[in-house]
């Protein structure tokens, strides 16, 4: 019994260093041929035609570097829209009252935060 709960832990931590010392361009290859198994599943030719020619362009030229300047400029981006969002929405409070706008501004801003923190969940 001792020695199953031995080995069952052993495998679970090298499972989990392996899956630990994944590059970020190795897990960005997976997805992209679970994608690639998601669309011949539902028949999707023209998906999997699309995200063969990624898979071959994500193993050819990624790099970790590339992947996380890449995705810090996407994080970037997203700040720079939030920031955007934000003053329309000052502005629009100090400008006057009209609580549809006000309401509007206030409902994109809400989305470019949200669109922001999926951003900076995501991996790569």
């Amino acid at each position: 019994m001792i020695y199953r709960t031995i080995l069952g832990l052993g495998l679970l931590t090298l499972t989990t260093i392996t899956h630990a010392a994944d590059s970020l361009c190795m897990q960005k290859a997976q997805d992209i041929q679970h994608e690639i198994d998601l669309a011949r599943q539902n028949d999707n030719q023209r998906r999997v035609n699309g995200l063969e020619r990624a898979l071959t362009e994500a193993r050819a030229g990624c790099t970790d570097e590339k992947l996380k300047s890449l995705h810090q400029e996407k994080i970037k981006e997203h700040h720079q829209k939030v920031e955007e969002r934000q003053k329309a929405l000052d502005k629009e409070k100090a400008e006057g009252d009209d609580s549809q706008k006000i309401a509007k501004r206030e409902a994109k801003l809400a989305e470019a935060r949200r669109e922001l923190r999926e951003v900076q969940a995501a991996p790569y």
